[in-house]
């Protein structure tokens, strides 16, 4: 959009703004001083839900002007737009203007997408992820999570490893030199589709806590809630403070980070737990694969698809993020691992089988304990598990895909996932022209 554009913008809000009752939250994205920034959001009285769950993630703030404003008319038209619809971003001015949307995202993206070049040029690197401290036999231990939303990202951050485990952060993060972890949010915004006490106690308890904001959720007669309705959609969500949790740790106590893991919610080939290099991390970090759900929109649901670093909302090109993660996981041993949060062979059928919330918590607490036997994945390159504790020996398969296509007798369709993959990746990295050669030949 040219500046002239842009302008026309502006007076077509700010004329719409003169005539309507507005509220002003103000607060902190991060409570961290090396990367704090003072925000602001501004937004339509008849919209005051966003403003209530924007207040719940800002840190208090009280006094002063913003470093990031979002400016919010979501019951004003941008004819001549896609859906008549419009958001712009500023970076020059740390703006963001967002016309004819009542979603809440616009506002929490709005002033994190601001806050993700701010980190940058810091020397750091804005991460969509979630930050947890585990408590381990050779001390505590910060584990970093990446993934795009629904692939398993709040999920695995919240949920219990081993004696202790507090969850610290559920979306994003400042990764900076030494592996320093910084915090953005003072809540969190869990996607509640399917949400069940029994495998996500904390969020469950925080999500149906008197101070949660909920959206999209079903509820009968009655004042009864039910997760698992989908008549309305699949999208239903919720804000809530850290402090609807009962225990969380604040990021400023973290000691610098052991290990990242990228989620990825593949169908096929792709382990429950993969170990990565330092060049396979960068590359695959780039590659930012998983397969669509609803959580990002009917267009995205079921689709194949790679956003570099799981982050579709860094405001520059991705070629700087993946040379800059490099360049910080040079900075501070940092183990990388892969890890399906979807299926193998595929996601229903014969041999089909599901990477459930348990695996998942098993694969976590393996990565903050040890006590995995490694062996080379020839096809792939990385290290793939043996055994892992907790996984049993029927559920196997889920560390080595491998071995269930060929007691399947299906070796061929393994094959042509190899070729297809090896090529796919290959190509959709050589897209980006400046990225470190090095991470291109990482795949």
């Amino acid at each position: 959009m040219s500046r002239e554009e842009y302008a026309k913008i502006v007076a077509l809000q700010e004329d719409y703004i003169r005539d309507q009752e507005m509220i002003v939250i103000d607060g902190y994205i991060s409570n961290a001083p090396e990367v704090q920034t003072a925000a602001r959001l501004i937004i339509e009285k008849a919209n005051a839900n966003v403003a209530g769950m924007q207040k719940f993630l800002y840190f208090p703030r009280e006094g002063g002007e913003p470093t990031v404003t979002v400016i919010d008319t979501p019951n004003l038209v941008a004819q001549g737009y896609p859906n008549d619809r419009c958001i712009t971003v500023d970076l020059e001015n740390n703006i963001t203007r967002v016309l004819n949307s009542d979603y809440f995202g616009e506002s929490k993206k709005g002033g994190l997408r601001m806050w993700n070049k701010i980190v940058y040029d810091k020397g750091g690197l804005p991460m969509h992820a979630g930050a947890k401290l585990v408590q381990t036999e050779h001390g505590p231990k910060t584990i970093v999570i990446i993934g795009l939303s629904g692939t398993g990202k709040t999920t695995s951050t919240f949920r219990k490893q081993g004696k202790d485990s507090k969850p610290v952060q559920d979306d994003f993060i400042a990764l900076m030199p030494g592996g320093i972890v910084h915090g953005t949010e003072n809540g969190c915004f869990a996607k509640t589709f399917a949400l069940s006490v029994e495998h996500e106690p904390e969020i469950y308890g925080a999500v149906t806590s008197p101070i949660a904001y909920l959206e999209n959720v079903y509820m009968d007669q009655d004042g009864n809630l039910d997760f698992f309705n989908e008549s309305f959609t699949q999208n239903g969500r919720a804000v809530f403070p850290m402090e609807a949790l009962g225990r969380y740790e604040d990021a400023r106590n973290l000691p610098p980070v052991s290990a990242i893991v990228i989620l990825n919610r593949a169908r096929a080939v792709v382990p429950a737990l993969a170990k990565l290099s330092q060049q396979q991390a960068a590359a695959y970090f780039m590659l930012g694969e998983t397969q669509g759900t609803s959580a990002g929109g009917k267009d995205e649901a079921g689709k194949a698809l790679r956003v570099p670093g799981t982050n579709p909302f860094f405001p520059l090109p991705h070629d700087v993020q993946g040379n800059r993660f490099l360049k910080l996981l040079r900075t501070h041993p940092i183990d990388v691992y892969l890890m399906n949060t979807g299926w193998i062979v595929d996601d229903q059928g014969p041999g089909s089988k599901k990477v459930t919330i348990e695996h998942s918590s098993f694969c976590l607490q393996a990565i903050a304990e040890g006590g995995v036997t490694w062996a080379d994945d020839l096809d792939f390159g990385y290290g793939v598990a043996e055994h892992l504790p907790g996984i049993s020996a029927e559920d196997e398969d889920l560390l080595q895909p491998k071995k269930a296509f060929e007691r399947l007798g299906r070796m061929e369709e393994y094959d042509a996932w190899v070729q297809k993959l090896r090529t796919e990746r290959r190509a959709f990295l050589k897209t980006f022209p400046d990225l470190d050669p090095y991470i291109l030949a990482g795949i």
